[in-house]
């Protein structure tokens, strides 16, 4: 479909540019008594001729097509870049300072990766053990989880529940049992309970907490300003990667980021530690 609009789109300007092209070419000599006034229609036979001679010049130029599809698809990133780029600015705050938000390694890290992921996504399960890998390996990075529940109900469940598990000083260790297991369903939220000796009355007391929903809520919004729209997503720096990730290549991120400060600076706000 998206070749098709582009593919019209172009027509239309070849068809301005030829059309200004005969007109041109028929006066030679300006006579504003004869020029056509800008908002003359084109006729049926005119656009019929018009559309006809593009169409030909096309077949025989196809490459026109190609070359222009991918300037519009660089622009368009471009834009999508510097759109990203500027919320970010504005949304400093609420990507870095949301008090709510578990933190992971170095609270104090002189780089952030901020991490938006759903438990019930299948690259999140592949990806976010290897960004615990770089944690475990860089002493001076710090992450900022990002509950985005965005594959159905038990998704919000199961983010719920790791929200509320902060409250017993869990959610590390209950974020890790969450992507080890399938579904989000009260036994087995009982069962990692148990497992991690978390008091499940009070656990089942929190999630039903609105003020829980409210930051899920936050996160979503957080997450549709930065054209965020599937999981696992990151931020490192000035920069939004989507998609799965190995420790490898996120360690380059890292340090491309360091490289550019050098000189280690807490992470702005306090949100929550983990332990």
């Amino acid at each position: 479909m998206k070749y098709i609009t582009v593919n019209r789109f172009l027509l239309e300007i070849f068809a301005v540019i030829l059309l200004f092209a005969t007109f041109q070419g028929r006066a030679q000599t300006p006579d504003p008594s004869k020029t056509i006034p800008i908002t003359e229609p084109v006729t049926k036979e005119q656009r019929e001729t018009i559309e006809k001679v593009v169409r030909e010049y096309l077949l025989k130029n196809p490459e026109i097509v190609r070359d222009a599809m991918q300037e519009l698809q660089a622009r368009e990133q471009k834009e999508k870049l510097e759109r990203a780029a500027k919320s970010m600015l504005e949304l400093k705050s609420d990507i870095y300072s949301d008090p709510d938000s578990p933190v992971a390694g170095n609270p104090k890290g002189d780089v952030t990766i901020v991490v938006f992921f759903d438990y019930n996504c299948g690259y999140c399960k592949k990806s976010l053990p290897e960004l615990q890998a770089l944690i475990d390996k860089d002493p001076m990075l710090k992450v900022i989880y990002k509950e985005f529940p965005i594959l159905g109900p038990q998704s919000q469940v199961a983010a719920t529940a790791a929200l509320a598990a902060t409250r017993q000083g869990q959610y590390a260790a209950f974020n890790r049992a969450l992507f080890a297991s399938n579904g989000a369903g009260d036994a087995m939220l009982k069962g990692v309970s148990d497992r991690l000796k978390l008091n499940y009355a009070k656990l089942q007391q929190d999630m039903a907490d609105p003020k829980l929903n409210k930051e899920i809520e936050r996160n979503i919004k957080l997450a549709s300003d930065l054209n965020i729209d599937g999981t696992p997503a990151y931020i490192v720096g000035n920069q939004i990667v989507p998609g799965a990730i190995d420790m490898v290549s996120l360690a380059k991120l890292v340090e491309g980021e360091r490289a550019k400060t050098r000189n280690p600076k807490a992470a702005i706000g306090s949100p929550a530690e983990m332990k």
